[in-house]
């Protein structure tokens, strides 16, 4: 029986034409993975000097611990390979901290930092960015999670006071007795770190349960977006081009 547009034959399973072409997509996404590693590694590397000799010194110094241990008990070189093992699972790891570090130096007080960092955000959280904001690019982010309901604002402290609270009463009217958290990302006193907004999230206690997070996220729905000039994808550069996008707004 001849095989239907979907890739699969008469009796349903994939023919081999559309296995071929899976195991194709999955080696290209790999392969690009690979790349996109290979090039992040590279300008981390020019930009942290210390990148390297750490990277490399776990590597040594985990192979030679357990070589040590390995002494021990007479067993060294069957644990050697673990060692070199466990020493370049370290390196990653440490390749990992240093690169986010890095991202987050650079992204800190940008306008859209916040919203960048909501956008990536590990977990079952739902993510509305600007909500609320001003021709200043200051902006309100709603976050909805296991903790109810936050509130993330970013841009001048005083403006986004009124932000938060003429978005906290819309909000309040529609969700009940839900709870509502709001924080300002910056670093002065009461603000939370660029860098420490997913643990901040992730500390708020859970009070709701996925099923209530589904129901709160369809009455918000009706809430639409904000009016007024869009937040920029992602973080943007200060100085300049930040009073360019300003007067590009301001005549919109």
């Amino acid at each position: 029986m001849a095989s239907t547009k979907t890739g699969r034959s008469g009796s349903g399973k994939p023919t081999k034409e559309a296995k071929a072409a899976a195991k194709a997509a999955r080696k290209q996404a790999s392969k690009e993975r690979r790349a996109q590693l290979w090039q992040a590694f590279q300008m981390q590397r020019k930009e942290d000097k210390l990148l390297l000799p750490l990277m490399i010194g776990s590597v040594v110094g985990m192979t030679v611990l357990f070589f040590l241990i390995g002494l021990v008990f007479g067993i060294e070189w069957l644990l050697l390979p673990f060692g070199l093992l466990i020493g370049v699972l370290v390196a990653f790891v440490i390749f990992g901290r240093r690169v986010q570090k890095s991202v987050y130096g650079k992204a800190d007080g940008q306008a859209g930092a916040a919203a960048w960092a909501l956008d990536n955000l590990r977990g079952n959280w739902r993510v509305k960015t600007a909500v609320a904001g001003t021709a200043q690019l200051d902006a309100v982010h709603r976050v909805i999670g296991r903790p109810g309901i936050v509130l993330v604002a970013e841009g001048s402290p005083t403006r986004v006071k009124s932000l938060l609270a003429q978005e906290k009463k819309k909000i309040a009217r529609l969700v009940g007795d839900t709870p509502i958290y709001d924080v300002v990302v910056g670093n002065g006193d009461g603000q939370v770190p660029l860098s420490g907004l997913q643990k901040f999230l992730t500390k708020l206690p859970r009070n709701i349960d996925a099923k209530r997070m589904e129901t709160i996220e369809g009455r918000l729905a009706a809430l639409g977006t904000r009016s007024g000039p869009p937040l920029p994808k992602g973080p943007i550069p200060g100085g300049a081009k930040m009073k360019g996008m300003q007067r590009t707004m301001k005549r919109r």
